[in-house]
């Protein structure tokens, strides 16, 4: 792997470059100002969200746009809106880490996200000066509500289909937009449609700002579904509606670009939403845990129930570990571009953009952390975990849609091998010099070395070798495959997986080792457990996916040596697993919380 010391670390080059625990931004660094942010969200979900879930979910008219007016007047619509357009212009952390105290919102964090991300930004981030002045200064304040319409009943993934179409008057001074949108968030309260439309015969999408008391403008009954039941969710119908030229937003044909940038924001956001859900339900779980008594003694005494509380807790520790690594590599990108010159907006979209993989990687590691967690709480209420009277029956309603929301995890795992490959066919990553090192490798025989100086030189090696085994398998594919890859999903699933294994373990690490450096290896006992453990599990599905990708394209000699290869570099010293699990749960089960 190369250091790269001077050059600050981009997209997915996290695959070849060795990582300092200097280098990143762990959560135990917070400072006062943004906790104090972090609490005054939970503090609004606390009283005015959680006493409401029921007439929420009942879509109690009126009661939603209540609630985020209530939110606006907190200052909560604004946080990463500058200051002058009536936010209070937070960097991109302290936005996240908002994003991730609402969380455990449910139908209100859906209403709240759409509102502050995919309906504000693109008037922010895109429009001219006199838009942002209309509409974002609103939109912060939550004097107005946003919505944004992009899908289709015949486009879901392949959102440039759309078939929405706006013309051009005679007069030139206006665009007569017809056509239907679905799935649109807040369409039943929003007061500004950020809506997608293509020009004439153009093949692009182009983008327009529309508000409710524009003539022609129809919303379908609310639909009725499986989750998230208080958010608005409507079709919208569009039958001539006369906009004016002006509402265009950026430029023509450029819509498609809008919206990609807009959902790289929304991915990396999605995953510090169910990271907050996520800690919400763990709290319960073991609350209940705590509380309920069979046999004569509380159900948390029991290893069945101490081994889902501890996984519980070791995936969200990690989940968090590698969103806010993410979120600061972010931040320091975007920094570094506006120090350059760049206007603070174009820097922000060109700061997420550089990381859209790890957006990606996050959005699906996140939404499957949320599942899992969500499922597993169901587990230890039982009986009462299947009834309404509980909240993690919603939780667990509630969850199933992040795993389609932002483009799906199939998807979402295919971009991450996909946008990866790109930066390094435009020279912007060498995959290809570490990639042939590897299948050099695998033809030598191993460098034992001395023997680890720590547990976290120990787990370096361990990382090195995860992104070994990325790099035999996505290079081999490449090489077997060429121009077929793309139409090969299930190998680039498999290769997305590994990805996202290695990336989670090494923030993870990084995360402890970084503690560990500035409070020293005994306060940091439950992170070097929690590290041990997940990657007790990260090997597994490292190798796992290594071995399925390979037998679907490797043959003969070659395959057995890349096989050979997988073993070699998904090996790791053996761990009581059990112990360490029950050391994590005992912490949470103490503390009758996610206590990390």
């Amino acid at each position: 792997m190369s250091e790269s010391k001077d050059k600050a670390i981009t997209g997915g080059e996290f695959l070849i470059r060795d990582v300092k625990a200097n280098e990143i931004f762990i959560p135990e660094e917070w400072n006062e100002e943004q906790l104090m942010m972090k609490q005054t969200c939970l503090d609004f979900v606390n009283q005015e969200i959680v006493p409401l879930l029921d007439r929420i979910d009942n879509m109690e008219e009126g009661l939603m746009p209540s609630l985020m007016d209530k939110a606006g007047e907190l200052g909560m619509l604004g946080i990463s809106v500058p200051e002058e357009l009536g936010g209070m212009g937070m960097d991109f952390k302290t936005s996240m880490l908002c994003t991730e105290a609402l969380g455990e919102a449910h139908s209100f964090s859906v209403a709240y996200g759409a509102h502050t991300g995919i309906g504000t930004l693109p008037i922010l981030y895109y429009g001219n000066e006199a838009q942002r002045k209309e509409y974002v200064s609103k939109l912060a304040t939550g004097e107005w509500k946003a919505c944004y319409c992009l899908t289709e009943p015949s486009s879901g993934s392949d959102a440039n289909s759309g078939k929405t179409k706006a013309e051009l008057t005679e007069d030139g001074k206006h665009y007569i937009i017809n056509g239907q949108k679905m799935w649109i968030t807040n369409a039943g309260f929003a007061d500004v449609f950020t809506v997608f439309a293509k020009i004439g015969d153009d093949e692009n999408l182009s983008a327009f700002i529309l508000t409710k008391d524009m003539e022609g403008i129809t919303l379908n009954p609310e639909e009725k579904k499986m989750g998230i039941k208080g958010s608005s969710t409507r079709q919208v119908f569009f039958n001539n509606v006369k906009v004016p030229v002006e509402n265009q937003l950026y430029e023509r044909e450029k819509g498609f670009k809008i919206a990609v940038n807009i959902l790289n924001i929304g991915r990396i956001k999605l995953a510090g939403g169910v990271l907050g859900g996520a800690k919400g339900t763990i709290h319960d779980t073991v609350r209940y845990a705590n509380e309920r008594n069979q046999f004569g003694r509380p159900i948390a005494k029991y290893g069945a129930i101490r081994g889902k509380i501890a996984k519980q807790c070791i995936d969200v520790f990690a989940l968090e570990s590698a969103v806010y690594r993410a979120t600061q590599n972010i931040d320091d990108a975007i920094s570094q571009l506006t120090a350059g010159g760049m206007e603070k907006g174009e820097a922000t979209l060109k700061g997420i953009a550089s990381f859209a993989p790890e957006c990606a990687m996050l959005k699906v590691f996140g939404s499957e952390v949320l599942d899992y967690v969500v499922d597993e709480a169901v587990q230890v209420y039982g009986g009462m975990g299947y009834s309404a009277e509980t909240r993690v029956e919603r939780a667990y309603r509630d969850a199933r849609i992040n795993r389609i929301f932002e483009g799906t995890n199939e998807i979402n795992r295919m971009l991450t091998v996909d946008m990866i490959l790109k930066k390094a066919m435009k020279g912007e990553l060498d995959l290809m010099g570490p990639a042939m090192k590897v299948a050099g490798d695998l033809m030598s025989i191993p460098d034992f070395g001395d023997a680890p100086a720590n547990v976290f030189e120990q787990y370096h090696g361990y990382v090195t070798n995860f992104k070994k085994a990325v790099l035999m398998v996505a290079g081999a594919a490449a090489q077997k495959l060429a121009m077929q890859l793309a139409k090969e999903q299930e190998v680039l699933m498999a290769v997305a997986d590994m990805a996202i294994q290695a990336y989670v373990a090494e923030s993870l690490l990084l995360r402890a080792e970084k503690y560990a450096n500035q409070k020293g290896e005994e306060a940091a006992a439950a992170h070097i457990e929690i590290m041990q453990a997940f990657f007790f599990d990260a090997g597994e599905t490292l190798g796992r996916a290594g071995r399925e990708a390979l037998l679907s394209f490797g043959e003969g000699d070659e395959l057995r040596m890349m096989l050979m290869g997988i073993k070699r570099f998904t090996k790791m010293e053996a761990v009581n697993i059990t112990s360490l699990r029950r050391a994590v749960a005992a912490r949470a089960i103490e503390a009758n919380k996610y206590p990390f």
